[in-house]
């Protein structure tokens, strides 16, 4: 439960911290039932068409702040964050290969989607050399969004460990809660 608390703590305040994100609505730290063993819910500050290459990076950022906080807190990791992962890297390669946000490839669509109501497989149209490029490139922002996590994450620390004692006495937060824990 200890390593959930800060696992969501790391979601919350990256959440807050970052000036494109939405506001946190709920953390908790109770298992969902679905494979989580918590959740931090964001409240959308406006119903939005288009992302921004800053706003897509700050959620690489976000995504990644529940592995951060592991790492930093307990000096270990688990496997608690693959999901999070799996999303970081997912809206990484998109920005490579479909949305035009390279700087090495620019406006290139390398990547098409097949069956988008269907799961929304996808296929690279490159070749193995691009490829290559392509996971560097996705492999580059992760990391680069990952030590922006850890850097914010170390910057406020003490509200990470008073906002995972919080979490560890209540379970489940509402997004005021969270904001009090903040401006204490």
């Amino acid at each position: 439960k200890k390593i959930t608390a800060y696992h969501e703590a790391g979601h919350a305040i990256l959440f807050h911290v970052l000036p494109k994100m939405e506001s946190v609505h709920t953390i908790s730290i109770i298992p969902t039932g679905m494979g989580a063993a918590g959740y931090t819910m964001p409240l959308p500050k406006a119903d939005e068409m288009f992302n921004s290459k800053e706003k897509m990076r700050e959620h690489i950022v976000v995504s990644l702040g529940g592995r951060a906080a592991e790492e930093f807190m307990f000096h270990s990791i688990t496997t608690g964050a693959s999901n999070d992962i799996e999303q970081a890297t997912k809206l990484a390669r998109a920005m490579v290969t479909r949305y035009g946000m390279s700087e090495q490839f620019g406006m290139v669509a390398l990547e098409t989607v097949t069956n988008q109501y269907l799961g929304g497989d996808t296929s690279l149209a490159c070749s193995p050399e691009t490829a290559r490029a392509i996971d560097e490139e996705v492999i580059k922002t992760v990391k680069e969004q990952y030590g922006k996590a850890m850097e914010i994450l170390k910057e406020h620390a003490g509200k990470l460990n008073e906002l995972s004692a919080y979490l560890l006495e209540k379970e489940t937060i509402t997004g005021e809660e969270f904001m009090e824990i903040l401006n204490r």
